[in-house]
């Protein structure tokens, strides 16, 4: 006599219900429960078609029976968001944006990748920049200073922050620059850490102050056109090495007054206990 076999094993059991309403997934490592007409919601993505066949023989499975899916793990978590609302919802200063960007076009989800694609500011620079200058409103005066000061500097004999009187006509003044930075600690046994370079030198203070102290080493690209004595907090330095700037400013005269930092740990990889630290740092110059 033929013994029955189990329900889940009967033929054509996975053509008429090949996927359960709760899915069990193991992206990279990582296990995710979500449903299946979450996985479904982008028709056209790989997941819908992964999803939406009428058997399962075609996918991975890992040793449990989950449905396996050799990507990142970590990452997944925002592609199942989005599939869950439409929505794009990032962490404060997320360190993996082009990483997900390349998951998503993996992902073949056209409208994720665009939303994480870099926007471009009227300048041509990216868009994603918080820093702001100050307002263009007249100030009373500020025109007819100018002007005096343009003739007194064309009069013979004139001088002025750069001349050869040395710091009698240099005027007083704050410059701040500041810099975004990041890296890599492992386990608490490992003393390495793996630093990324500084990208970018950012300088705030007055138009005059910053181009009397770096010159053409200034970048105006962000903020063109900036009359000498209004305040900008656009511009940034050709260069990435921060004692350069020092070097630059204490030639100049200024005096380092303040400093300040934060950090925050942006990822935590639970198979190696990696973690990616950012942080934004603030060094203040005063000139008197």
């Amino acid at each position: 006599m033929a013994l029955a076999e189990p329900a889940g094993c009967a033929p054509g059991s996975e053509d008429s219900a090949p996927f359960p309403d709760i899915i069990e997934l193991n992206v990279g490592g990582q296990v995710y429960i979500t449903r299946h007409l979450t996985l479904l919601s982008v028709p056209g993505s790989l997941l819908w078609e992964m999803f939406s066949q009428k058997n399962t023989r075609s996918l991975a499975r890992d040793s449990k029976g989950r449905f396996f899916v050799d990507r990142d793990g970590f990452l997944f978590r925002y592609i199942l968001d989005f599939l869950r609302d439409r929505r794009l919802v990032l962490p404060e200063h997320f360190p993996e944006r082009g990483r997900l960007q390349r998951e998503a076009e993996y992902f073949v989800l056209p409208e994720l990748v665009k939303l994480l694609a870099p926007k471009l500011s009227e300048q041509n620079s990216l868009g994603d920049d918080p820093c702001q200058s100050d307002p263009e409103e007249p100030s009373p005066g500020g025109d007819t200073a100018r002007s005096l000061a343009s003739a007194a500097a064309a009069l013979p004999g004139a001088t002025g922050a750069t001349g050869a009187t040395g710091t009698e006509g240099r005027r007083a003044g704050f410059i701040t620059i500041g810099y975004r930075g990041s890296y890599t600690l492992g386990r608490d046994s490992q003393t390495d850490a793996k630093f990324r370079r500084v990208a970018r030198i950012m300088v705030c203070g007055k138009t005059s102050l910053a181009k009397e102290v770096f010159g053409d080493t200034l970048n105006e690209s962000r903020d063109p056109d900036r009359p000498p004595e209004r305040y900008t907090s656009r511009y940034y330095l050709k260069f990435t090495f921060l004692e350069q700037a020092f070097d630059k400013l204490a030639d100049a005269g200024f005096h380092m007054v303040a400093c300040n930092s934060t950090g925050t740990c942006a990822f935590a990889h639970e198979q190696t206990d990696d973690r990616i630290w950012t942080s934004y740092t603030e060094y203040v110059f005063y000139r008197e």
